[in-house]
């Protein structure tokens, strides 16, 4: 370790003398630019993951940097990637490149499904190494918490992959709700047309393709015979391996909400959709309702999230029956919706005239550059870091475990327990398989 604690100085140093010290306000140079004028500052990358639009767009987040490693249990993705990356080794089994690799890796992009990522990161940064890792952080609450401890014990730069966080729009709504535009909020509601789960088709017996290390891919999971159906992201249908649509598109949504409001942990959850329970079938077409306590200068809400087919009913009395996914924020003085690039305060006829106020959040660098320009100064300030997104990702869960329960679940966010259903431990904490643990 005594490299990488040298290597690490060496990074922060050169990228104060570099670029100096940023302040609020301030407009960063862009990273090519950074990157350019100091190379040797460049951090050395290792990616977790290479397959799918995921893959794709954090080895294009992080292209300025040294890319000196790829991990992935699909020798085909390995083969594709590792041609336009020559220089960086290739692995199926994160285990052995951060073993191989441990003094060398700065920092880990992890781009796997759900249940493995608790696993890799807690791996990595308990070895030093700085941590980007995809929505929703992990598969259960419990790995959640573990992964912000390790990281706040070991001193990581982390980043969850809600690149939205970034844009403009977020920016303004943000600053709209804490300037009081609609008074105070009372009630919020998330709608994304994502459909998983159901009963995706699944064969008695099929031959694993060579090029697919299954173990791998099962990881810490009960183990099962490879299906085809599991792929293509289908895995988000099953409960060993997702959590739905709610775990797929909830922390991209409920960041809004949680930003502007400064919400910590939901009191309950309850949850329900258009099918019973299944034992292996992630739900569709989910309700789920949270309630929150009051914080310093704010009342108590419910946020209400809905997905696949369910829609907040008041959408066409207020003109937003067109809307395939939204937050919309209900207060006492007004309405304000938003998507990922638009928003707008309702009704529309009552905020005629209305002046915006100031715009005191500053334009992001970039989601992934917040992340490497931390690294680089050491500095713990990325706006998605997982003392922050984890409490996010730890309501996007619940809601699926509600479900599960099939009761309105009372949460004690401080001791991670459900008070009134004694099935909720297993969900909050899943056990693991396969010689595989934490």
């Amino acid at each position: 370790m005594t490299n990488q604690f040298n290597r690490r100085t060496f990074l922060k140093t050169a990228s104060l003398s570099t670029l100096g010290l940023g302040v609020l306000g301030t407009t960063f140079p862009s990273p090519a630019l950074s990157q350019s004028a100091n190379p040797s500052s460049k951090i050395n990358i290792a990616h977790i993951g290479l397959a799918g639009m995921q893959g794709g767009f954090h080895l294009s987040g992080s292209a300025s940097q040294n890319r000196i490693a790829l991990c992935d249990i699909d020798d085909n993705y390995l083969e594709a990637v590792g041609k336009e990356n020559p220089d960086a080794k290739r692995y199926n089994d994160y285990r052995e490149m951060l073993a191989d690799l441990e003094d060398q890796i700065d920092a880990v992009i992890i781009t796997t499904p759900d249940h493995t990522h608790a696993v890799a990161a807690i791996d990595a940064m308990n070895r030093g190494i700085h941590c980007y890792c995809e929505k929703p952080l992990a598969h259960d609450i419990y790995q959640i918490r573990l992964m912000k401890k390790v990281a706040q014990e070991k001193k990581i730069i982390t980043q969850m992959g809600t690149q939205i966080h970034a844009g403009d729009n977020y920016r303004r709504v943000v600053e709209l709700i804490q300037a009081g535009a609609i008074g105070c909020v009372k009630d919020i509601h998330v709608w994304v047309g994502t459909v998983w789960g159901g009963t995706p088709a699944t064969n008695d017996e099929v031959e694993c393709p060579k090029n697919i290390h299954w173990d791998l891919w099962i990881g810490p999971a009960p183990k099962r015979p490879y299906q085809p159906c599991y792929f293509g992201g289908n895995w988000r249908s099953f409960w060993d391996f997702g959590n739905g649509g709610m775990g797929d598109m909830a922390c991209h949504f409920l960041d809004l909400p949680f930003w502007a409001l400064n919400l910590q942990y939901p009191l309950s959850s309850e949850a329900n959709a258009l099918q019973p329970a299944d034992k292996d079938f992630a739900a569709r077409d989910l309700i789920a309702k949270f309630e929150f306590p009051a914080l310093e200068g704010t009342e108590p809400l419910t946020l209400t999230w809905y997905d696949g087919i369910q829609k907040p009913p008041m959408l066409k009395e207020i003109g937003l029956e067109d809307k395939s996914n939204g937050v919309l924020f209900i207060g006492t003085e007004g309405m304000l919706y938003s998507n990922y690039g638009q928003h707008a305060l309702l009704p529309k006829n009552k905020f005629e005239g209305f002046e915006y106020p100031p715009q005191t959040i500053p334009a992001s660098i970039g989601h992934h550059a917040e992340w490497i320009k931390a690294i680089q100064d050491g500095k713990d300030e990325t706006t998605c870091k997982f003392d922050y997104s984890g409490r996010v990702a730890e309501t996007a869960i619940l809601g699926p475990i509600a479900y599960r329960c099939g009761q309105k679940l009372i949460y004690d966010a401080e001791n991670m327990k459900v008070t009134n259903c004694d099935a909720a431990a297993a969900l909050i904490k899943q056990e693991y398989h396969n010689g595989w643990n934490l």
